[in-house]
């Protein structure tokens, strides 16, 4: 019988375990939980003997993946995975899975949400600015972007995209105009939704020759890791343009950095994208439903790791 280990220290919401553990046990499997955990040798122990991990935030490195004997295949219930290291999972033969597109929507209204308030100067009594006729450009179109877009076109903006992932056809086909490059998206927009994953080709890649070239009034808007952002080119900019504004929902490390900048800036206490109970339930069961379908049918359809 194949054991499931769902381990967050970050828990799911209480009807998304239900929802696993009834995916879990229908399908003849044992079902096992590790909540709230505060040490890593509590992982390390519950892995030891799972054939499938569910993970959220949590950190799949090698010392987990080389614990857990009898591991083939991890899923981390949501759409960014740089939490699994994905090379130590090849090396011992584990599936490594994401769950793309069950948060989307729930990252789109964060983003917005936080561009409203920063239109309104965090409803502070003061004349702000609308959304509408403003140029939106999405970084990234992926599921995530595509829900941008649509909340952008039924708000009036103006909306742009650049993905060199996805055929031009396919961004119009949508109502959106297709830019050639992120140089064009950031001079042409005066918001940019961000939505790149965090790899060695992006990181830091959002810097300071970048962002000097958007318009006046530039909100960059920033829903996916703060290992893209140049943090030291961002304070730079800032300090040079007191026009500019930085909304995210990661905190970056040097957080005290930015208190010069008064209302120019938000960022959530934690990464809360994924945080709600809609989104929630639907990547852990989407993660859930997934290892059923490896272990019984051997699908890999959304596997990240070669």
């Amino acid at each position: 019988m194949a054991k499931v280990l769902v381990a967050t220290e970050k828990p799911f919401a209480k009807v998304a375990v239900e929802g696993i553990k009834e995916i879990v046990d229908k399908a003849g499997f044992e079902f096992a939980l590790l909540e709230k955990y505060t040490d890593k040798a509590e992982l390390l122990e519950a892995v030891k003997d799972a054939d499938a991990l569910i993970v959220r935030s949590d950190k799949v490195t090698q010392e987990v993946v080389d614990a857990a004997s009898n591991l083939k295949i991890v899923v981390r219930a949501g759409a960014g995975y740089d939490n699994l290291d994905l090379a130590a999972c090849t090396a011992k033969n584990v599936v490594a899975m994401n769950t793309p597109g069950q948060n989307s929507n729930a990252v789109a209204e964060l983003a917005f949400g936080m561009m409203i308030a920063m239109a309104r100067n965090a409803y502070n009594g003061t004349a702000g600015t609308e959304l509408r006729g403003k140029k939106i450009g999405i970084h990234a179109y992926g599921n995530v972007g595509l829900y941008v877009a649509k909340i952008a076109q039924g708000m009036g903006m103006e909306v742009f995209a650049f993905d060199p992932f996805v055929d031009d056809a396919v961004i119009k086909a949508d109502g959106v105009t297709p830019l050639a490059s992120m140089e064009e998206l950031y001079s042409t927009c005066q918001y940019v939704s961000l939505h790149i994953p965090a790899t060695e080709k992006t990181k830091e890649s959002i810097n300071y020759d970048l962002l000097k070239t958007m318009p006046a009034n530039a909100v960059l808007v920033n829903t996916a890791r703060k290992e893209v952002i140049h943090e030291a080119d961002m304070i730079k900019l800032m300090m040079e343009r007191e026009d500019f504004s930085y909304i995210s929902d990661i905190a970056p490390d040097n957080k005290n950095d930015y208190a010069p900048f008064g209302g120019r800036f938000f960022f959530t206490p934690k990464k809360m994208g994924a945080q709600t109970s809609e989104a929630n339930i639907n990547a852990g069961v989407a993660a859930a439903n997934q290892i059923v379908n490896f272990i019984n049918n051997g699908d890999t359809t959304f596997k990240v790791n070669k």
